[in-house]
């Protein structure tokens, strides 16, 4: 997984459990994408403060996860339910079954992709 993208479900999961201040410079370099000097500048510290704190809460966050593996549960969850969301649309266009065989699959389907848009 991309680390900007990893760093994302991490924050997603456990930020809450970061301070404030950690949870303010972290946003700021993870999520708004900000650099180390700009970030530096906002918060009146050096860049040198703010990678350190960033690598800090990087450590952090992967110790929760290491664990609690909340993300290594959501993640196998949504791999699931996408499979089981493929087969059936893969199915449904295959073969033409009876109306409320196919109505189930369809629901079934629709489930799927609604479970994996709120994940």
């Amino acid at each position: 997984m991309e680390r900007k993208v990893l760093q994302t479900y991490l924050y997603d999961f456990y930020g809450e459990l970061l301070t404030e201040h950690q949870r303010n410079i972290y946003e700021a370099f993870v999520l708004e994408d900000l650099s180390l000097v700009e970030i530096a500048q906002e918060q009146g510290i050096s860049r040198q403060g703010v990678h350190d704190l960033v690598r800090r809460c990087d450590r952090i966050l992967k110790g929760y996860e290491e664990k609690l593996h909340l993300l290594e549960r959501f993640m196998n969850i949504k791999a699931k339910i996408g499979e089981i969301y493929s087969l059936t649309r893969e199915e449904e266009a295959e073969f033409r079954e009876t109306l409320p065989q196919a109505e189930a699959r369809r629901r079934i389907r629709r489930l799927a992709g609604d479970i994996l848009e709120e994940l």
